[in-house]
């Protein structure tokens, strides 16, 4: 029999293969997203408990466009009350008061990343996007999501709001190895897939602007020093727009 790890990365393998499976959707949502960049638009982003990741993943990153505005609550977050971070997620109105200060408009892009799919946060800013007339993607287990209950009062899982949804193919419960001795599974594999979908989206979307004639404003990395002085001018252009900058 295989060692643990061996058949967690046989895992990856396998589910990378379901990435490949939604290239049309992966060439919509590039599409979408070269086509709000082109007219000045933003790319919102957001995920809760762990899929808050999936927000920092194209925020402020080497190689990321720099029209990203990340929607990074900290109670929403780990790092400062894991499971208090559980009951905010499931709150109605949460979402409202977050979006209350971020004027999201058409042009603009709302990714929103979801394991479970359930938890009324997260509808209610796909939700809340969508009024404003923005493009909803959404990164999603489609097994999980699709065995569980929505917890919003619409009874609506969140890939049933989106404008196109992804499944990161994962397990229920998202945890994928199983071992002797042990009744419940380890080893998730929702991020490492649903980062590769949505580094997928963004350089595509960079192809498709290059071959526009539009040259997009990416961050470089930092670490080095041409990248370090491209950063800072980016960062003064769009610290007071941007949050975190």
């Amino acid at each position: 029999m295989k060692k643990a790890y061996q058949r967690y990365l046989d895992h990856l393998q396998a589910k990378l293969g379901i990435v490949y499976e939604q290239e049309e959707k992966i060439e919509l949502a590039a599409y979408w997203v070269s086509q709000s960049l082109a007219k000045n638009g933003f790319i919102y982003t957001s995920g809760t408990g762990h899929s808050h990741m999936f927000a920092e993943e194209i925020f402020y990153r080497a190689g990321g466009f720099a029209r990203v505005i990340p929607i990074l609550d900290e109670a929403l977050m780990l790092h400062k009350d894991a499971s208090y971070s559980t009951e905010v997620e499931r709150k109605e109105g949460y979402a409202e008061k977050l979006l209350r200060s971020h004027d999201i408009g058409n042009s603009d892009i709302f990714i929103i990343s979801s394991n479970s799919g359930r938890n009324t946060v997260s509808i209610e800013m796909a939700m809340l996007a969508k009024e404003k007339g923005a493009k909803v993607i959404v990164i999603t287990n489609l097994k999980h999501t699709s065995s569980v209950a929505s917890r919003h009062y619409s009874g609506k899982r969140l890939f049933e709001i989106s404008d196109v949804y992804f499944d990161n193919g994962g397990e229920i419960g998202d945890a994928a190895v199983s071992l002797d001795g042990l009744d419940f599974k380890v080893g998730a594999t929702s991020t490492v897939i649903g980062v590769s979908i949505l580094q997928s989206i963004m350089v595509q979307a960079t192809e498709n602007l290059l071959r526009q004639g539009c040259i997009p404003e990416v961050f470089s990395s930092s670490n080095s020093d041409e990248g370090e002085e491209h950063n800072n001018l980016l960062i003064q252009k769009y610290k007071g727009i941007i949050k975190g900058l």
